[in-house]
């Protein structure tokens, strides 16, 4: 059988990619006429921007399956599919700040009166929302490769995410379906252990951008940010101890920051 060239191998992917194509095309188009929509005054409008960030996740599984045929038959990762992607997930990402605010290290009263709004919305639903999202940001990282340009704009990718699935958690209901009776227990007792894995995830991967790329203070301080998150939200969610290691960890944090500050000074003294 003849090898396929590469014209012949462009044909194959343009006809197996139709139907994704004409999927993501329609997806954009329900997003849209969705978005005309909506009404700030609308009582129902946080729920359905909620609705829209689900939408925005499926948007970019099609445009993650074009890569994927791609790499299956040209060998090549398609970029455009893969920016398509990002953006994508960064429209769910936004939509669920819409809900739940973008705050990172705030009192839970400063975007409380938000969740009320999607009070209707079951703890169950909203930690398969996040993790569906978790698995999409995951499946992005990996189809572009640890090489890729963009490897550093998934620390905000990543950090924006974190700093989310902590806010969409109503922490007055909390220690109630914390409680083994409650039939949001284990959807709970997850998203309570997510939120602790991403957030810390987030504060090291700033450090390590701020180490090994940028040298930016305000990227340190933004670790230290998420670090501080952390330490709020395990205080809130009766985790105590894990609130003392985060505490020393800060302090460490801070230390290492103020170093760093002071060797920068002394060296702009010397320049």
């Amino acid at each position: 059988m003849a090898k396929k060239t590469g014209e012949d191998e462009r044909i194959l992917f343009n006809e197996k990619i139709t139907s994704y194509r004409e999927a993501a095309e329609a997806i954009l188009k329900e997003e849209q006429d969705a978005r005309d929509l909506l009404d700030q005054n609308d009582p129902d409008s946080a729920v359905k921007r909620f609705e829209l960030a689900d939408t925005m996740i499926n948007l970019a599984s099609y445009y993650l399956v074009i890569n994927g045929v791609s790499q299956s038959i040209q060998n090549l990762k398609n970029e455009e599919a893969l920016n398509d992607a990002r953006k994508s997930l960064y429209k769910s990402i936004s939509y669920l700040e819409e809900v739940a605010s973008k705050f990172i290290d705030v009192p839970f009263s400063d975007y409380e009166e938000m969740l009320d709004q999607i009070e209707s919305i079951s703890p169950e639903k909203r930690f398969y929302l996040v993790r569906k999202l978790g698995l999409a940001i995951d499946l992005l990282e990996n189809a572009f490769g640890n090489n890729s340009k963009w490897r550093w704009v998934f620390v905000e990718m990543e950090g924006r995410f974190a700093a989310v699935v902590k806010n969409l958690i109503n922490l007055k209901d909390v220690l109630v379906n914390s409680d083994p009776r409650s039939p949001h227990y284990e959807s709970t007792i997850l998203h309570l252990r997510l939120v602790r894995k991403l957030l810390m995830q987030a504060a090291n991967r700033y450090r390590e951008m701020y180490e090994m790329s940028t040298n930016r203070v305000e990227d340190f301080k933004k670790g230290i940010l998420f670090l501080s998150a952390l330490r709020r939200f395990n205080t809130l969610t009766d985790a105590p101890l894990d609130a003392a290691s985060e505490k020393k960890k800060l302090e460490v944090w801070n230390n290492k920051l103020a170093a760093d500050i002071n060797k920068l000074k002394a060296m702009s003294t010397k320049g």
